[in-house]
């Protein structure tokens, strides 16, 4: 059996497994999706056992937004805002991701009973993969080309699948150069993050060759993103059925967890996918064992 070592959790992301269902927890005033809404104390923890009730698997806490934009949180501040909820849920019997790229965050919230840390810029910082090697927390590897400040004006590659495959292979080997084993590490490609729709969509289609070429889980993050709205038209609002769709075809490919804003109405249709899969695994299986 595959398992996530997310520091005190080992979590299933086998094959066969249930994708499991990561909650976006933004405690900021600017987030693309619900920036502001759960910004206080209360409306953070309120927002977080309501994904409890609603199955999710582990909560992602982000106190920098990092839409396209958006401007860099200054240290003092980005710990302010998340070490009162991470105080406040640890002991909520759920994995606590802490979305970071700050080596001094990392170090800070690690002491406070982190879980996991989920960097977009891939540990790429001087010193972040430092912070990290020496707990037991598990990573997720994310690609973006560019900051969240210039990446959408212009991207640009020449295969976009190979050169996103090529960085999280390099991050990858580097962690594991630092003494990282590699069951503390998944895979994000990273949706919307230097991309175009055309770039998200030929990402979409390969990451199960991605994920397979580098043999760890794959995180993908669809939920209510800008590509949604370009396929649909709709605001970031209404985007619950175009980001169900996205995400259920990326655990077609090979994702084993997905991050999302609405925890219920995934957990639903995952609950949903999962049954019908074991059982058309089961029927595929009687009638091969029947020749």
């Amino acid at each position: 059996m595959q398992q996530l070592q997310c520091g005190r959790f080992r979590l299933p992301v086998g094959a066969t497994d249930r994708p499991l269902v990561m909650g976006v927890l933004n405690i900021t005033p600017d987030s693309f999706s619900d920036g502001g809404h759960f910004f206080s104390l209360e409306a953070a923890l309120s927002r977080a056992e309501q994904m409890m009730v609603d199955g999710v698997d582990i909560i992602d806490i982000g106190a920098e937004s990092t839409r396209p934009g958006s401007p860099p949180v200054p240290l003092a501040e980005e710990l302010r805002r998340v070490m009162p909820v991470l105080y406040a849920l640890r002991d909520c019997g759920k994995p606590l991701s802490v979305d970071t790229c700050k080596p001094e965050v990392m170090r800070e919230v690690l002491h406070a009973g982190a879980d996991m840390i989920n960097d977009i810029r891939g540990f790429g910082l001087p010193s972040a993969l430092e912070a990290v090697k020496d707990s037991d927390c598990g990573l997720c590897i994310m690609h973006m080309q560019g900051d969240p400040q210039t990446m959408q004006s212009a991207p640009q590659y020449v295969d976009v699948v190979a050169e996103v495959g090529a960085f999280l292979r390099a991050r990858v080997m580097a962690a594991e150069q630092e003494g990282i084993a590699r069951a503390r590490l998944c895979v994000d490609p990273g949706f919307c993050f230097g991309k175009t729709l055309a770039h998200n969509l030929d990402l979409l289609a390969a990451i199960g060759d991605i994920g397979g070429e580098l043999g760890l889980p794959l995180l993908a993050g669809l939920s209510r993103k800008s590509m949604i709205g370009a396929i649909t038209g709709k605001p970031v609002e209404t985007r619950l059925a175009g980001s169900l769709a996205a995400t259920l075809f990326a655990i077609t490919q090979g994702a084993r967890i997905v991050r999302v804003h609405d925890v219920a109405e995934m957990v639903d249709a995952i609950a949903v996918w999962h049954a019908a899969e074991r059982r058309a695994a089961e029927q595929s299986s009687s009638t091969s064992s029947n020749k």
